[in-house]
């Protein structure tokens, strides 16, 4: 499963409709976008806490209503050409995806967005088997899985390297706990090829997990690397050019 990170953000801004079509035009399986919790507890589609780097002007999202944060246009910091794109809702995202493409919703935020999040996959009938919800934060994963049970959930991670020892946290062995305390499908892990190797699967394998993706993932020799492994999606922000290398129409 080809991933467009942001929709294909390579090419267009991220997080918007404009992003999304254009990932839909360069095949992906499925869009990722980034969702946030307004005051008015309007589900919204941005990476960054605030609006500053892609709204020009500095907003907090969770501290703001929908209407203030779409007082501001979303796209002509890419490009003069998509001025004017406005911050998508969950719901506008949804209704943007053909009806056999993948939705991977990453949740920025705690628990507190997951039973609206419910309301709105109940009122939009959005079947769950097309749906991979992700988080760094554990807690938003086991409330997901509470909420949402059937819905397939992975626990996203990075790597750090200590700087005495060079050796990388979380450990195997550390990922392979904090994937069953939350009741995690599977992993998100970052595509760091000092760190995720068959080694480092094999011992998450053996310990329980069912299944990994990686991203961000923009270099043909790393989508082949962790295609080799067992990825089940490749998420990358240039979703025509990974496919074509991997020899994917």
């Amino acid at each position: 499963m080809i991933v467009g990170h942001r929709g294909a953000s390579y090419d267009a801004p991220e997080n918007t409709i404009a992003a999304f079509q254009e990932a839909w035009k360069q095949h992906a399986d499925g869009v990722e976008g980034d969702f946030y919790l307004t005051t008015d507890q309007e589900i919204v589609c941005i990476h960054d806490k605030d609006t500053l780097r892609t709204g020009g002007k500095k907003l907090s999202v969770a501290g703001s209503t929908l209407a203030k944060l779409r007082s501001l246009e979303y796209g002509s910091w890419k490009n003069a050409k998509f001025a004017g794109e406005p911050l998508p809702t969950f719901q506008e995202v949804w209704k943007s995806i053909p009806a056999d493409k993948w939705f991977i919703i990453e949740l920025k935020v705690g628990p507190e967005i997951v039973p609206v999040l419910k309301q709105q996959i109940d009122a939009l009938a959005i079947p769950h088997e097309r749906l991979l919800v992700i988080a760094f934060n554990t807690d938003t994963v086991a409330k997901t899985k509470q909420l949402l049970p059937d819905v397939r959930t992975h626990w996203l991670t990075g790597y750090k390297a200590d700087a005495d020892t060079g050796e990388f946290t979380p450990t195997a062995a550390q990922i392979a706990k904090t994937l069953q305390a939350c009741h995690a499908d599977g992993l998100g892990t970052q595509g760091n090829r000092d760190v995720v190797n068959a080694a480092f699967i094999d011992q998450l394998k053996r310990a329980g997990m069912r299944e990994f993706h990686v991203w961000t993932i923009d270099a043909p020799e790393d989508a082949k690397y962790f295609q080799k492994l067992g990825a089940v999606g490749i998420t990358t922000n240039r979703p025509a050019f990974i496919r074509e290398s991997l020899g994917l129409e």
